[in-house]
């Protein structure tokens, strides 16, 4: 397995800029393994999810909320502009950052715009930072933070709110769940009158999910921990659909990360047990799925660890002729763009 086998090519015109309206108008193209070419496909519209799912299945959710966590700032005393990505908090007033600027090393003092005073006190790896403000930086979010839209997004995003799921509520990520992007009130309405169920948990997403491996033995790539909590109510939720023989549905790969890492803290006939804490699974073909039956997702990006997942999830080839099969169609690809329904 080498990572130049999950490559392929995107031309820059089917990267989604902007989200459509109303979210749930976001095409999906469902997946399903089998059929004489090893696997089926059907083309539809994110609102029509509820055709596919059936009373019972159960649809696991990341609750979690994107920070406005992207600052500008000058260093000190000279004035040079920086910019600041918050990724992980330390401390109550340290900081795990993704830099862009120059000379900033340790001991560099900075001065966020409309913000306090910072020092960053250590160099990690790469472009990445620990910087120690003067005072709680979670008081700036909402006077001089911003959105961290994807690098690959250049337009502007009018309502900030586009690139929030609808159910968020714990701030904490770095990044959207974006497979989430796409329900609307009037879809969670309708599954929940088709008799399917909903299943919170929490997964903060850190910029790894836009981070292209660069080894050619993708198991030399090193994942960063990503904090996450699965709720003993969701838990038991989970546990009694298998048990009932219905499915376990995620939506978007951090739901399926923390489902598969709460199912490695499972004992006895539990399919999950209640989970807290930091995870570094990394998925790739081989691994063997122990609770997701179905998987909701967006199309990813060449060279990633989401492709990788959801080649796990239905195999390689079907993934990349899939891909090729969507640009054929016209479908929209990464955080703004269409979705994928996956039956494994």
């Amino acid at each position: 397995m080498k990572t130049s086998d999950f490559d392929y090519h995107l031309p820059a015109e089917f990267i989604a800029q902007s989200p459509v309206e109303p979210r749930d108008r976001a095409r999906l193209m469902v997946v399903r393994l089998g059929g004489s070419a090893g696997f089926e496909v059907e083309h539809a519209v994110f609102r029509d999810l509820g055709q596919f799912l059936e009373p019972g299945d159960l649809l696991v959710i990341n609750e979690t909320r994107v920070m406005p966590a992207r600052f500008y700032a000058n260093k000190l005393p000279g004035g040079g502009q920086v910019e600041l990505l918050l990724l992980q908090r330390k401390d109550d007033n340290t900081w795990e950052s993704m830099v862009g600027g120059k000379g900033l090393r340790e001991g560099v003092r900075l001065r966020v715009q409309n913000g306090p005073g910072g020092e960053v006190i250590s160099t990690l790896e790469g472009p990445r930072r620990l910087i120690r403000f003067e005072e709680p930086i979670e008081r700036y979010f909402d006077i001089a933070g911003h959105v961290p839209l994807p690098p690959y997004i250049h337009a502007e995003l009018a309502d900030p709110g586009r690139y929030q799921t609808i159910y968020a509520q714990e701030m904490g990520s770095a990044a959207a769940p974006t497979a989430g992007l796409h329900f609307t009130e009037r879809l969670l309405d309708d599954l929940k009158g088709r008799g399917i169920r909903f299943a919170p948990l929490v997964l903060h997403v850190g910029l790894d999910t836009f981070a292209p491996v660069h080894s050619e033995n993708p198991l030399e790539h090193h994942i960063h921990t990503e904090w996450c909590r699965l709720p003993e109510s969701s838990a038991d939720l989970i546990n009694q659909t298998r048990a009932a023989g219905k499915r376990v549905v995620a939506v978007g790969t951090t739901s399926l990360r923390v489902l598969e890492s709460a199912a490695q803290q499972a004992s006895g006939d539990q399919v999950v047990a209640p989970f807290e804490g930091p995870t570094g699974l990394f998925i790739l073909p081989g691994y063997r799925f122990h609770v997701v039956d179905a998987l909701i997702t967006n199309f990813h990006l060449p060279r990633s660890t989401l492709l990788m997942l959801v080649s796990a999830f239905v195999g390689r080839e079907t993934i990349l002729q899939a891909y090729e099969l969507a640009k054929n169609k016209g479908y929209r690809f990464f955080s703004f763009g269409d979705a994928m329904l996956l039956f494994s």
